[in-house]
């Protein structure tokens, strides 16, 4: 990621459409596992500009703490612009805490953009490594290959996964899934269009989606973000899933 990229997310996190309505999505999904009323260490493995730290520590209970952790010194100095101090500058691939540190671990659309061959395998076993027994990784990546665009190329995306690539690759470290859907469904048909259509023909700007709304779009934002909205009330019951989705996100349990 560029330095532009590091500004917009800072600015962005706290009230873009799709920032709000994916924490959405991750609360309805993670609450049942997470329940209020419980002290815990949690780590969010790849914090970026840090959006996510604040909204985390309401699983943390009144004696947790958040911890957030991220390669880039650009990231973690808008973490410190936002007035969070847990912070490491590491890889995740490298986690710098002992075993068995952090009861729960968020993974954001993390393990997409490592570099190198089996780099998300061995973020997996460090996420593995640093939670305590029955702790808990919340893992979202971008879904599909065949969705590679130039938002991918821009936000320098290694890779994407199927769902059943996912559980693979939390199952081969250790992990038992215990839920697992994709997300983001309803605007799945509008992203292929917008990225695998109209940029490839030029008929809208290149690069990353993640950005301002031009002023005569802002409308969209609420429009979009009630769209996700839906989608996380939908899921909230622990047994229905989505079949497809721009996201695909697995809850794994460390036995």
């Amino acid at each position: 990621m560029q330095a532009e990229d590091y500004e917009y997310l800072y600015a962005l996190e706290e009230s873009f459409w799709w920032f709000a309505g994916m924490r959405a999505i991750t609360g309805a999904l993670l609450d049942p596992f997470c329940p209020t009323g419980r002290d815990r260490a949690i780590l969010d493995a790849g914090c970026g500009t840090g959006g996510n730290l604040a909204w985390l520590a309401r699983y943390a209970g009144a004696g947790g703490s958040v911890t957030g952790i991220d390669l880039a010194n650009d990231a973690l100095k808008f973490c410190r612009a936002r007035g969070h101090e847990r912070l490491a500058q590491a890889s995740v691939t490298a986690l710098p805490f002992a075993a068995a540190s952090f009861d729960l671990i968020t993974s954001f659309d993390v393990l997409v953009q490592l570099t190198g061959a089996g780099a998300d395998e061995q973020a997996i076993r460090e996420m593995y490594r640093v939670l305590r027994p029955n702790g808990i990784a919340f893992v979202r990546v971008a879904a599909y290959n065949w969705l590679r665009s130039g938002h991918d190329e821009a936000l320098g995306t290694e890779r994407r996964y199927t769902l059943a690539a996912l559980r693979a690759l939390l199952a081969r470290a250790g992990f038992r899934v215990r839920r697992a859907t994709y997300a983001n469904s309803l605007l799945l048909p509008i992203a292929v269009v917008h990225r695998l259509i109209l940029k490839r023909a030029g008929l809208t700007t290149r690069g990353s989606d993640v950005k301002p709304l031009a002023p005569r779009l802002q409308w969209l934002n609420g429009l979009l973000e009630t769209a996700l909205r839906r989608e996380a009330r939908w899921l909230r019951p622990p047994q229905r899933t989505l079949p497809s989705g721009l996201s695909a996100i697995c809850i794994a349990e460390k036995d």
